[in-house]
């Protein structure tokens, strides 16, 4: 049975920090409106007490998350343990999206290595942290990073990602604005 918690304890917080994956959940106001599941990689998450957590976003084909947050800031990260003892473990909270030219990026950026195609910081207020099972997650073993997407940012260069916004990252699939696409004028 999940037992739920009003914070990470030091035990949460550990086990967060082993894992290599995590996933982002978020969706739209509207009851047509489609929800967004995001796997997650890199050393990208940051945990900044035990209420709040931050995750740099690099560029993908999407933006959903963004957007959702915008609306209306629920946001779910869940964490599987794929090794050792089973374990789920889920952070609910209100995210925030946080651009470059916002004067939190900075402090935050600087938590993080540099990446190449880096679009924005997330972060989230936690208001509850829910463990479960796991029973029927299945071991994998963590053999490396794929580089694929760093090779990628790279190629495009700055100029390049920006035109990759443009095209791919001003609105979602349902047509939601999203925040880097108002800072890039839709």
């Amino acid at each position: 049975m999940g037992k739920q918690f009003p914070a990470m304890l030091p035990e949460h917080m550990e086990f967060i920090r082993k894992q290599h994956l995590f996933f982002v959940g978020t969706a739209p106001m509207s009851n047509e409106g489609h929800v967004n599941l995001s796997p997650k990689g890199y050393d990208s998450f940051r945990i900044l007490s035990d209420h709040r957590v931050a995750y740099l976003d690099l560029t993908g084909s999407g933006n959903e998350t963004s957007a959702h947050l915008e609306e209306n800031g629920r946001i779910t990260i869940m964490f599987c343990a794929f090794e050792g003892p089973a374990n789920i473990l889920r952070l609910y909270g209100t995210g925030t999206v946080v651009l470059p030219e916002s004067r939190e990026w900075e402090p935050l950026y600087d938590l993080f290595d540099p990446m190449p195609g880096v679009r924005q910081i997330i972060t989230v207020e936690v208001h509850k942290v829910q463990t479960s099972c796991g029973y029927a997650v299945p071991f994998m073993t963590y053999e490396k990073e794929r580089d694929t997407l760093h090779r990628w940012a790279e190629h495009k260069g700055e100029q390049g990602l920006h035109n990759y916004w443009q095209e791919k990252n001003k609105r979602t699939i349902d047509g939601l604005p999203t925040p880097l696409g108002k800072r890039l004028g839709l």
